[in-house]
Parts: C-alpha cells; structure tokens; sequence
C-alpha cells in the first residue's frame, strides 16, 4: 500500500510540488466552508444555484480529491485532503445546514469514501497503468457504497432524525454519484492540461 499512496503521474520539482499541495490543501479546506456562503451572497437564498450549491461545493471537493491522487503522494497529503473537507463542511453548518450536527457521525464513512477515490486512482490509473476513466468509475462507486453503506447503518440505529432521512440519504447517495462523477471529469480536464504542457 505504502508504494501505492507514493504513486503520481510525475515527478513535479520541490517549488511546483508545494504550490500544488498547498492549492489543493486550501481548495479542500476553504471551498466547504466558504463556496457556499459566497454563491448564497451572490445568488440570493432562493435561487436555484444556492439550492444546489451541495452540488458545486462537491464536485470542486472531488476534483481536488482525484487531483491529489494524481499528483500528490505520501501518506500526510493524502490524509490531509481526504480528511478536510468533510471537517470543514460539517463546522462551516452550512452545506447541509441544520443537518450538519448529525454529520459528525457520517465523518467516518465519508473519510473511508474519500480515500477509496484517491486510493482507485492511485491503484488503477498510476501503478496499473490502466484507463483514466476505469479507475473514476471503480472510485466512484466504491466512495458511494461507503458512504451510502454508512447512512445506511447509522439510520439502522435511528441516529437521524426521521424529518432529515431523505435529505441525508440523498446527500450520502445520488448527491455523492453526481458530484463525485462532476469531479472526475473537471480533474480529467487539468490532467490532460498539465499532460500537454
């Protein structure tokens, strides 16, 4: 595994390595917490973007999470970027607003979820060799299977409200599809950018 995680497409020098970790760690951090509050300024509060803004806040957290598979390595970058943004989100309140509280119990799935994304492609597409878009769809459905899984036994021991089912299922389930799918296509778009220069 540890040979795994050291995988990435290239060798970056050490100044182009420490901008992309501290870009994508601030894109992990900053975007839960703020993305969402900032389209809601822009947007108002009944329009149709700040209505999706889960949606947006999301497929950028994916891009940077299939970003750091591809570009970063070692254990702590990794850790680092799949840990934050699911902290940032759940203290920030306001993607899933006042079912945020009970995020603190989907932590742990959504970490494992994360992690299963980097890990395809760091498996799949760096040490394999094979597809781009074989190691997107094996991450993705693994990261929606451990996140939905999770729910889904947490909801078994009724740790969720009965009025925040539906919202939190979607969240966990069709949102983390689309935006983890989003993602894999904005971060397929920089890849081949970074690959032609």
């Amino acid at each position: 595994m540890e040979s795994v995680i050291n995988k990435r497409v290239k060798d970056f020098s050490k100044n182009v390595d420490l901008i992309q970790t501290i870009s994508i760690f601030l894109l992990a951090l900053l975007v839960p917490t703020f993305l969402g509050q900032l389209i809601k300024n822009i947007f108002g509060t009944q329009s149709i973007i700040t209505q999706n803004s889960q949606l947006i806040v999301g497929s950028v957290v994916n891009t940077a999470l299939i970003i750091t598979a591809i570009n970063l390595k070692g254990w702590k970058k990794v850790l680092g970027v799949v840990t934050m943004p699911s902290i940032s989100t759940m203290l920030s309140g306001y993607v899933f607003k006042s079912a945020s509280v009970y995020m603190v119990y989907m932590i742990p799935a959504i970490w494992v979820g994360n992690f299963a994304l980097v890990y395809a492609y760091k498996l799949i597409m760096l040490s394999k060799e094979k597809h781009y878009f074989l190691a997107g769809i094996t991450g993705i459905i693994v990261k929606v299977l451990v996140i939905a899984a999770g729910f889904m036994l947490l909801k078994a021991f009724n740790i969720f409200p009965a009025k925040l089912v539906t919202t939190l299922q979607t969240a966990m389930t069709t949102t983390q599809l689309i935006t983890a799918s989003i993602g894999t296509f904005i971060a397929f778009a920089i890849y081949k950018l970074e690959k032609g220069k």
